[in-house]
């Protein structure tokens, strides 16, 4: 064992000595060889030791042969403490244990007044909860029942505006077959650029009334879906009890207020989108009226006119039939020029192909005469026939490529001409279908019915 505040092999047990230094003298008391050590926030650190000790222990005298190099004695072991000093007296230990009974007694009366307390708090506390339970479970059932009424009155609301965008979707379907009707001969247009005007116009403000239509049905749409929701949160929040499995804690909800209406804006707002549905409608059913005075009043001027445009369409009829007739005769004249020129392409690619060999020979003439030894290297008459031989056999080649693509440039725009006249004659044999059709159609004097747009 050690003393505190000095350790086996701390350099400040002693003062540090030498090996070979002579032997150390013996000392008398253990409080003369060591030297009192104090550790930070210790201010005596011995202060706690009896003073005797200090005195009655003595240190042995060290030999030659235990002469330690480090300088530093043996540890000594202090004496018997319990038979030297006692800490506390009799009066401290009854003293004591008289603390402890009145300490625990106290604890255990304030102990007795908590479990007390604490059953009355419970008891208060689980009927708070069951009358906060019970009030909010009424609160949402009165909630769901507004919710029931207002769903009552947006569907109620929005099955008339559906009703009523759709009557308004027939009406603005039958201006445009009227307006379609309209459309006779050149000589009936001053007749029916008033009638058109009125249609256009008409049509016009049926679309902008189909849209305030959509943007009413959209709210109503929208609110209805938002109610639908809302009661079935409210009616799944109103079949909860403390029993069900889907209860869970969710810290701090009841601190952040997400609502963003109270029940006055919350009802006016639904009042807001029904009343302007119903102003819509009736804004509907008005136009819808006066689109259908438009279309009687019209009804009897087409059927004025009605021999005159099958009179028109007659001669339509026919004057496509004669210029099918002569695009297709045309067709069959630039079908047989593109096959000319066709076989001028493949004559003129054999052409080149032929005076490629030629060249090959006249360039491999030159190239064998440029391996002449010395003077034998001789610009002679060989020398500059190959040489025009071969500006002329290219030239004969750059012309015969020009042509090439001028005969193929004049193949593309013939291909191109095919392709129009194709698709003219496309174009005219449909419309020949469409003005026959329509021509049979038009056999019967049409009914009134069909002028207001009915069929």
């Amino acid at each position: 064992m050690e003393f505190l505040g000095t350790t086996q092999v701390a350099s400040y047990c002693g003062r540090r000595k030498n090996c070979l230094l002579p032997d150390l003298a013996p000392t008398s008391t253990t409080k003369e060889t060591y030297q009192s050590y104090c550790l930070p926030g210790y201010r005596y650190l011995n202060s706690w030791r009896p003073s005797l000790l200090h005195k009655v222990v003595l240190v042995p005298e060290i030999s030659d042969k235990e002469f330690n190099c480090t300088g530093r004695p043996p540890t000594i072991l202090p004496a018997l403490r319990s038979s030297l000093h006692t800490r506390y007296s009799t009066r401290d230990w009854h003293h004591a244990n008289m603390v402890q009974l009145k300490g625990s007694e106290a604890s255990r009366y304030c102990a007795s007044r908590l479990n007390t307390d604490s059953m009355r708090l419970m008891q208060n506390k689980d009927q708070l909860t069951f009358l906060m339970q019970e009030d909010s479970k009424r609160n949402l059932g009165e909630r769901i029942t507004n919710i029931d009424f207002w769903r009552s009155e947006l569907i109620h609301e929005l099955e008339c505006l559906v009703k009523e965008t759709q009557a308004l979707e027939t009406v603005k379907q039958r201006l445009d077959s009227a307006a379609d009707a309209l459309q006779g001969p050149l000589k009936e247009v001053d007749v029916y650029k008033d009638c058109q005007e009125i249609f256009t116009k008409l049509a016009q403000k049926i679309n902008q009334q189909l849209g305030i239509n959509r943007d009413a049905q959209h709210a109503l749409e929208h609110d209805l879906s938002d109610k639908n929701t809302a009661s079935f949160i409210d009616e799944k929040c109103f079949n909860l009890r403390n029993t069900s499995n889907s209860i869970n804690f969710y810290h701090g909800v009841e601190k952040a207020d997400g609502t963003v209406s109270i029940p006055e804006t919350w009802a006016k707002f639904t009042e807001d989108n029904i009343r302007c549905s119903q102003h819509a409608r009736a804004n509907s059913v008005k136009l819808r009226e006066d689109a259908e005075a438009k279309l009687e009043s019209t009804s009897e001027e087409m059927w004025n006119h009605f021999v005159s445009t099958n009179l028109a369409l007659n001669n339509r009829i026919a004057e496509v039939a004669d210029m099918k007739n002569k695009l297709q005769a045309q067709l069959a004249k630039v079908l047989q020029e593109i096959f000319q020129t066709e076989d001028t392409i493949m004559l003129l690619e054999r052409s080149i192909k032929a005076k490629e060999y030629p060249l090959k020979v006249a360039q491999t003439r030159l190239e064998g005469r440029t391996r002449r030894p010395n003077i034998e290297l001789c610009c002679d008459a060989p020398q500059l026939q190959l040489v025009t031989e071969v500006y002329t056999i290219d030239d004969t080649l750059q012309t015969l490529k020009r042509r090439l693509q001028e005969a193929q440039d004049t193949l593309q725009m013939l291909i191109l001409d095919k392709s129009n006249l194709e698709h003219d004659i496309s174009v005219k044999t449909n419309s020949f279908f469409i003005d026959k059709k329509c021509m049979d159609m038009r056999k019967v004097f049409p009914s009134t019915p069909r002028l207001i747009g009915f069929i």
